[in-house]
């Protein structure tokens, strides 16, 4: 193994002791909303309440015939329209933006730790209710995913990966460093055994998804992103394994070969998918295989990334392949989840990722909204939980003022945010954000290879 996890728990474990914990208001919490978005339908309806009880949706009615009991909190969002929090397929949240190769050999697992907290909130108070994680050192995602939902940080609902798998000198693998150093990638496994023993390694350490290195990278040294890595019969054997043990398989594929064998072999997301060609349009719609297109990062990347000269060139041919290409995927009616990749680019941009959907690819600003609700959630496997507002589903909620559905930009800054019944951001009414509430007297106690 490349670092040893144990330091990243107990780095977030400290934090644990003696900690106070974020908890839903006791009361039922009534949002006055001057708007209600339906993500299924499109519809806004105006002057809705909708109402949270603990961590979840229990009703929305409309405010005039839904008056407050007594100890019920009210928040006044008549100048806002309500919507499902935002969910992101694609994060690093353990990881930065920095591309020095020096940068990523010098992480361990504690940095990412540290760096993971910092993320967490920033996405969470961009917007985005719902991660997933595909690629992280030494678990460390693990170990977020687990604070967070423990109430000791704010954070958004996590699926991790843990560390991605990938082949020897592949784009998981770590090939900054000579033959001497024989450093290798934590995830690195070649040949059916392997992948299997690997597949089933990550989910005894609790990893909730299974991330897969099917083409080489742009973020990386030595590989071709349109060369295919592993093998069609290894990813049999990975999806087969993951599947059969109830967690899903994300194929981080920049080649058509790679997408194409990745699709076949039953992978459910194909992450950036920069050569899809059409056998591999038609094999993603045979399969019923989401495309993550990871957008944005081309658009930020050429203005601000000042990338090393081992990656210029990767990046610059991908991105002038990716989005004519993401088009005729789009055009031909592959399913589309949203996913930006964000630590390739600052974390909290990741709404950005909805601007390209709309104003290079052609949707709706509805269809775009969808791709980081419903479809999301359904790659997920969620849809019970998150995605839209339906009463019984988790009270991820958030306003913006203004219209998405007229200009999708809105969502870009995003003023208030509720996560599970409890208020982490709202910027007309600070002071009515959620506070850590101790459950337990104080004395007690309670960017890297695997990227684009």
């Amino acid at each position: 193994m490349k670092h040893v996890p144990i330091l990243a728990v107990l780095l977030l474990a400290a934090t644990a002791i003696a900690q106070p914990t974020y908890k839903p208001a006791a009361s039922r919490t009534l949002l006055r909303a001057g708007h209600v978005l339906d993500v299924h339908t499109g519809k806004e309806t105006p002057a809705e309440t909708i109402i949270v009880e603990g961590d979840r949706i229990t009703a929305i009615a409309p405010t005039a015939t839904t008056p407050a009991n007594p100890g019920d909190r009210v928040v006044d969002l008549t100048a806002y329209t309500l919507l499902p929090g935002l969910i992101d397929v694609h994060t690093h949240l353990t990881m930065a933006t920095n591309f020095d190769p020096y940068f990523e050999l010098s992480m361990t697992p504690a940095k990412e730790a540290i760096l993971g907290v910092e993320n967490a909130k920033t996405t969470l108070e961009a917007g985005f209710t719902t991660v997933r994680n595909v690629g992280a050192n030494g678990f460390t995602d693990v170990a977020l995913r687990d604070e967070i939902n423990a109430g000791h940080i704010p954070g958004p609902h996590m699926q991790v990966s843990g560390p991605a798998l990938g082949i020897t000198g592949g784009h998981m693998d770590e090939n900054l460093l000579p033959e001497p150093y024989h450093v290798v990638g934590e995830g690195v496994a070649d040949g059916i055994p392997a992948v299997q023993h690997m597949v089933r390694q990550n989910i005894k350490y609790g990893a909730d998804l299974i991330k897969i290195g099917a083409s080489g990278g742009v973020l990386s040294k030595g590989d071709d992103p349109q060369a295919s890595q592993y093998t069609l019969e290894e990813m049999q054997a990975i999806v087969a394994d993951a599947h059969r043990l109830g967690r899903k398989v994300a194929a981080h594929a920049h080649g058509a070969q790679a997408i194409l064998w990745a699709s076949e072999a039953g992978v459910d997301s194909i992450e950036h998918g920069s050569y899809l060609d059409d056998a591999g349009i038609a094999m993603m719609k045979k399969h019923g295989t989401y495309l993550v297109p990871t957008a944005y990062l081309v658009d930020w990347v050429k203005e601000y990334g000042h990338l090393p000269a081992l990656y210029q060139q990767k990046m610059t041919d991908v991105g002038s392949a990716m989005k004519a290409n993401h088009k005729h995927a789009i055009a031909a009616g592959v399913k589309v989840a949203l996913g930006t990749d964000a630590a390739v680019y600052p974390h909290g941009l990741n709404a950005h990722e909805l601007d390209v959907y709309v104003n290079q690819y052609g949707m709706t600003p509805l269809a775009a909204i969808q791709t980081g609700t419903l479809n999301a959630a359904d790659l997920m496997g969620w849809t019970d939980k998150v995605g839209s507002l339906d009463a019984g589903k988790w009270a991820d909620i958030i306003a913006v003022q203004g219209d998405p559905l007229a200009d999708v930009r809105i969502l870009e800054h995003v003023p208030f945010v509720m996560k599970s019944g409890v208020i982490y951001k709202d910027e007309a009414q600070p002071a009515a954000v959620d506070k850590l509430v101790a459950s337990a007297p104080s004395h007690e106690p309670a960017l890297s290879e695997n990227s684009f």
